[in-house]
């Protein structure tokens, strides 16, 4: 098995697996199979794949024909046009009825690199978690996105799941269970927690590597449930290590670094530092030069983690 993959691309394969179980899944894409990755599934199930074209409103009004009539749409595009573009589709035609359709969407956030900060979508998780009856994912590797795919497919409405671009390190097995609504302890800690999700979850484990070399004890959780979001988990990191991190490949505004803290300040309020994208838009730049620039490598996360953990 290879060290990397993307989600986009385990996303791809496995929707394969799922046509095979499920002859009501439908597949549809708005002339970006090819990127999104549904171009495997058009291959093998080409009659339930359909191109709606450059028309993102179009995609989103389709998927909830298809599913009052009993099918499993799965919707893909780039996040920035899916969850963007279609916003309130998906608010009026897909969330408010409970529709049982998942949106996918693809190259979110910075490490869409040089396309530039037009097609890089910061906002989505933010977009996404305010409407009613929706569900929010964003996993960290292939597997996770298997994991969550399947979850999705156990829900009976609307699912939003996040995909990246870039490959991705793998950080989970095949045996690793994800369940909705609940974080993954992945290392354990006494003096600050780092939460992370999506592609953040590799760099915080790397930063709490860098601060163990320090004599700093960080726990880590992946943070794949964006919402239902796990309070308990928050809850228990605030009070046992009290200093919290988040990280996330998405603006401070509205995405992770939001959900948690809106957790901290009613269960257990205590020193919190939010990286991410700190309410600016992205730029043309290859993917390493800009999670330098947008502060999000391991080096960030530890300057975090020391300004939360002195705060205590």
């Amino acid at each position: 098995m290879a060290d990397k993959k993307s989600t986009r691309q385990a996303y791809g394969e496995y929707l394969v697996t799922l046509g095979k179980k499920n002859k009501d899944l439908v597949v549809l894409d708005a002339d970006l199979s090819g990127a999104t990755k549904t171009n495997i599934f058009k291959k093998a199930y080409p009659e339930r794949h359909f191109n709606v074209g450059i028309a993102e409103t179009n995609l989103m009004g389709m998927a909830a024909g298809l599913a009052t009539v009993g099918k499993i749409p799965f919707a893909s595009t780039f996040a920035i046009f899916g969850a963007g573009r279609a916003y309130e589709v998906i608010r009026n035609s897909i969330c408010y009825p409970k529709l049982n359709i998942k949106i996918a969407l693809t190259h979110s956030g910075i490490s869409v690199g040089e396309d530039g900060g037009s097609h890089q979508s910061i906002e989505d998780i933010a977009l996404m978690r305010v409407i009613p009856n929706m569900t929010v994912l964003c996993p960290a590797d292939a597997i996770e996105t298997e994991k969550m795919m399947d979850a999705a497919m156990e829900i009976n409405g609307p699912v939003y799941i996040r995909l990246g671009r870039s490959d991705v390190p793998f950080i989970f097995d095949e045996d690793y269970e994800f369940k909705v609504g609940k974080a993954t302890l992945l290392k354990s800690g006494q003096d600050v927690t780092i939460i992370a999700t999506g592609l953040m979850v590799g760099v915080a484990l790397e930063a709490a590597d860098l601060l163990k070399a320090e004599g700093i004890s960080a726990r880590v959780l992946n943070m794949g449930s964006i919402k239902p979001i796990d309070i308990d988990a928050i809850e228990d990191a605030a009070i046992k290590t009290g200093a919290i991190v988040t990280a996330e490949e998405h603006s401070i505004i509205g995405g992770l670094g939001g959900a948690v803290a809106e957790v901290l300040c009613e269960v257990a309020p205590v020193p919190m530092e939010r990286v991410g994208v700190k309410d600016v838009f992205g730029q043309s730049g290859k993917v390493g030069a800009l999670m330098e620039k947008y502060e999000l490598t391991s080096k960030d996360i530890v300057i975090a983690a020391k300004k939360a953990i002195k705060r205590k």
